[in-house]
């Protein structure tokens, strides 16, 4: 518009970004002089002055993306049930869980992470964590969020709050396993158990409280029990900036819920059904266990640490590379490969009849309703008398899966491998979707040889004994598991490019592909790892124990093959991986990887 405003078009674009950042297009943003608050879907941030002052335009960014991350990261029900009642402790639960949501939402994205600064020194000024001069007056539900925003980020303290976190800092630490709660980032219910474990050490709740949700079905929608739904209600007020406006969208997604029928209660109750005892073992000595099981009783301890996570980072292969370098890559795969690709197709097909076989459709005939069997409406023409017939699909025994394939993209993969290696993945994908099975295919790697900046602020320190791993990392996105195959296509040619492959970590690369499988909600969650040799960073070896990477490779592998739902199958090209997974195959020639992917797979759903 001709008479539009630089603010009015500042308005604009801001309510457009909140409601992209929520991937919720009904999100109302509105400006107030009070204090920034979110109801439901209306947020109301800091209202800038007309000239727009840069650090006005950056607060209300600040409040408009953290406020849009919450409607997008966070399950209001889920925290409200399993709130402690305690005012103390109900605060540091609900500083907590912002952490954890800002951190997560903010992961790649330089300038949400500089806006959420922003509203974070603006909230700061006001807090007394600024003027406190003894242990007592420091707010602990202000100094555990920024601890925890520390240990999820790598970013330290804003200066304001220096004072009042050197106060509290080791009193916390040596009560608490803050590094703990960065294994659950992708996963609200686990971070929830691990943040309520973290009240009890800190003595504001008692030691034997049992998370009201420790019941509830983790893949389903929470609240179906009615009783559930009234402790929602009830709740509901108690949670900091929820006013009414949240209680009516509870109350509308409550009478949608029951419009759904017995047919979903039914469902939840075979899966309340799955649950186990923390002693009980499964055939493959795991816990039965349901999806986004709560993790609070799986030790995740590891003999390991990082000098630093400042440097590390994970990216989508798209920001690696512009589209026109990837489609060249792309090509160049495609050239190397042709005589491949037929063959591993044929191996793929094979997969794909076996995978539809599972799927048969099977139905129940002569029913009083359902669907109208026109087979059988001849013997209505011969005799009217006779009643129509109906049919009813039956449910299929094939579990909701979902496949993540983690590649090692170290030096050592350079040429052959590591081209079969993309080109299997790209076909595999490619199959899985089309069998209603999401993929997801991971790469990891370091961002430099021999250490990187994580090397430089190490020496930088004095060369202290004993700093843990030490190099940058770099884990790679080439295909999200939601994403259709036709648009991640070109994102594997990235492998092929000059420069990409260097040291490879595979204990925090495990990690960090079983954190992202943990938050899918699909049933059955499948871990495949394609790697050509034992974890090596010589700047991590050179001043750590030789074996410091495999042990801590092992340590991964025994915690998710005997505590975690996740199914956990290697592939070794060139190398014995039989000594480290107890599900495992050793191929000698890399030719053989795509038949042996598609092998193991098949055997996998063969054992279902």
């Amino acid at each position: 518009m001709a008479n539009e405003t630089p603010l009015d078009r500042f308005k604009a674009v801001l309510a457009g970004t909140a409601r992209a950042i929520a991937e919720e297009p009904e999100v109302e943003l509105a400006y107030t002089a009070d204090a920034p608050v979110q109801s439901g879907k209306h947020i109301k941030v800091p209202m800038p002055a007309r000239q727009l002052p840069a650090e006005q335009v950056a607060e209300a960014r600040g409040f408009a993306d953290g406020f849009a991350l919450r409607l997008r990261l966070h399950d209001t029900a889920l925290h409200a049930r399993g709130a402690p009642g305690e005012a103390v402790a109900r605060a540091v639960f609900d500083a907590v869980e912002t952490a954890r949501v800002e951190a997560l939402g903010s992961r790649g994205y330089a300038g949400i992470t500089g806006n959420l600064a922003s509203a974070l020194d603006v909230r700061l000024r006001s807090d007394p964590i600024t003027r406190a001069r003894t242990r007592e007056e420091v707010p602990l539900s202000t100094a555990l969020s920024l601890l925890v925003r520390e240990k999820l980020t790598g970013f330290v303290p804003p200066s304001t709050a220096a004072g009042g976190i050197a106060l509290v800092r080791a009193w916390i630490e040596e009560r608490t396993d803050l590094d703990a709660l960065s294994l659950a980032l992708d996963d609200q219910r686990a971070f929830q158990s691990l943040a309520m474990k973290m009240l009890e050490q800190l003595d504001l709740v008692e030691g034997d409280r049992v998370p009201e949700d420790s019941e509830d079905d983790g893949g389903e929608e929470e609240g179906t029990d009615q009783e559930s739904r009234e402790d929602e209600s009830d709740d509901g007020d108690q949670e900091g900036g929820e006013g009414e406006g949240e209680v009516e969208a509870r109350g509308e997604q409550r009478e949608a819920e029951n419009d759904e029928g017995e047919g979903q209660d039914q469902g939840e109750s075979e899966l309340d059904d799955m649950d186990g005892e923390p002693g009980d073992d499964g055939e493959e000595g795991m816990q039965p266990v349901r999806p986004n099981r709560p993790f609070a009783d799986l030790n995740a301890q590891f003999d390991y640490k990082s000098w630093t996570t400042q440097f590390d980072e994970v990216v989508a292969a798209t920001e690696l590379c512009d589209a026109d370098e990837l489609a060249r890559l792309r090509g160049y795969l495609d050239q190397q490969l042709v005589h491949l690709q037929s063959a591993v197709s044929k191996l793929a097909n094979r997969l794909q009849r076996r995978l539809m076989a599972q799927q048969s459709r099977s139905w129940d005939f002569d029913q009083d309703e359902g669907m109208l069997d026109a087979a059988r409406l001849a013997r209505v023409v011969v005799n009217p008398t006779q009643s129509l017939s109906y049919k009813i699909e039956r449910e299929t025994d094939f579990r909701d899966t979902v496949v993540t394939l983690l590649i090692d993209n170290s030096g050592s993969m350079r040429g052959r491998p590591i081209s079969i290696a993309a080109i299997s993945a790209d076909i595999l994908a490619r199959t899985l979707e089309r069998c209603g099975v999401k993929t997801e295919i991971l790469g990891f790697t370091t961002r430099a040889w021999k250490g990187g900046q994580a090397r430089e602020t190490w020496l930088g320190a004095g060369r202290p004994p004993q700093p843990g791993r030490l190099n940058d990392l770099r884990h790679i996105v080439y295909k999200k598991a939601d994403e259709p195959w036709r648009r991640a296509r070109n994102s594997l040619g990235l492998m092929m490019r000059e420069g990409l492959l260097k040291e490879n970590i595979d204990g925090e690369a495990l990690l960090w592909a079983h954190s992202r499988l943990i938050a899918r909600p699909e049933e059955r969650r499948i871990l495949m790892v394609i790697s050509d040799g034992a974890p090596v960073d010589d700047s991590t070896l050179s001043v750590n124990s030789g074996s410091y990477l495999e042990r801590h490779l092992r340590q991964v592998i025994g915690w998710i093959e005997g505590k975690s739902p996740v199914e956990l199958v290697a592939i070794g090209i060139g190398h014995d991986v039989t000594r480290y997974y107890a599900r495992a195959v050793t191929i000698m020639d890399a030719e053989q990887l795509g038949g042996t992917i598609i092998e193991q797979l098949a055997a996998l759903f063969d054992n279902d």
